[in-house]
């Protein structure tokens, strides 16, 4: 015997906290992505339906916003359940992480990728919580193996940070070639 005796009780929707702003935002973002597809997509008077450049974005975007009108249905009958805001509020903490890396973006032309590297890594140790010395000196040695693996070896070109124009010549041109 089947453990699913009904297809009601099959496709069951089992709602979470913070489904409902979901279920908007991601509605909305699809709802205005549609919006600008006239003006970001060309369209070619000769040519196939399916050939032109506006067609596949198009679909996806039609479907993408059909199925957010689903949910977002879909979750406005369901039944309301506590903690949507305390699920959004976690959801605005992990944009945290982004930030600290478009500030590590930003940080590197001026202090170059070594202090950038070893001070972002110090830097979100300590806003993680962890205070032992020990781990300080693991993400200061995680932080010199990352430089030299991408810059070094893997030969990445990375923008030059300006603290190195302070440097001596010789020094300088190491650090700009290998850190």
């Amino acid at each position: 015997m089947s453990r699913y005796t009904t297809l009601k009780v099959l496709f069951k929707r089992y709602r979470r906290p913070g489904d409902i702003v979901f279920a908007w935002f991601f509605f909305a973002l699809s709802v205005f992505l549609l919006t600008q597809i006239l003006d970001q997509t060309a369209y070619k008077s000769s040519g196939k339906l399916f050939s032109q450049p506006r067609f596949w974005p198009a679909v996806s975007l039609t479907g993408m916003t059909f199925f957010a009108a689903l949910h977002l249905l879909a979750s406005g009958l369901s039944e309301r359940i506590e903690g949507r805001w305390k699920e959004v509020i976690v959801w605005g903490a992990s944009l945290e992480y982004a930030g600290w890396f478009i500030l590590y973006a930003f940080a590197i032309p001026y202090i170059g990728y070594l202090g950038g590297t070893i001070l972002f890594a110090v830097l979100l140790v300590f806003r993680v919580g962890y205070r032992n010395r020990a781990i300080f000196i693991g993400a200061v040695c995680s932080a010199i193996v990352t430089v030299l693996m991408f810059k070094t070896f893997l030969q990445v070109k990375l923008p030059a940070g300006q603290i190195y124009n302070a440097l001596p010549d010789g020094l300088r041109q190491i650090m700009l070639t290998y850190f």
